[in-house]
């Protein structure tokens, strides 16, 4: 069996900084052949995207790809809502989760798998000021300890 290659295209790091990421899932995405051209050159921002479950079907709403450059009338609104593929049971899971108070879905990553984008999407829960300053604390903490055990090796 082959082993599906992976190549990142942009990460949604806002996300992790303002969420607790409770779930993450793996949805397919419908584009035109000009995005992805644009997704090739790595022109997009997950940035302040979200997504909503709109009769049963996910739309992932504010994510900007920008128009292709050679690609002229073909071009799409870069804002434009974007449909999400998943399996049903998996939607219907998802929006049993997201009916509870506090919860959203957030797109983490877009990347290639195979020759398909593909969505990572967090269930997320929002962050309280205090939490975003433990995890500031948590990483300068780390970022000091792996400086000073750098600094030991060295001598």
């Amino acid at each position: 069996m082959e082993k599906a290659s992976t190549k990142t295209i942009a990460v949604n790091k806002k996300a992790r900084h303002e969420y607790f990421v409770i779930e993450a899932y793996e949805a397919g995405i419908e584009l035109f052949g000009t995005e992805v051209k644009s997704l090739r050159a790595g022109a997009v921002n997950l940035k302040d995207s979200w997504c909503d479950l709109i009769k049963g079907e996910l739309f992932i709403k504010q994510m900007h790809i920008s128009p292709y450059e050679q690609g002229n009338i073909f071009n799409r609104d870069p804002y434009r809502e974007r449909k999400l593929l998943m399996h049903r049971r998996e939607i219907n899971k998802l929006a049993g989760q997201l009916s509870q108070q506090g919860y959203t879905l957030i797109p983490l990553s877009l990347y290639f798998k195979n020759s398909r984008v593909k969505v990572q999407l967090g269930l997320c829960k929002g962050k309280q000021l205090h939490d975003k300053r433990q995890d500031m604390a948590k990483r300068d903490a780390k970022r000091d300890i792996d400086r000073a055990l750098k600094e030991r090796i060295k001598t």
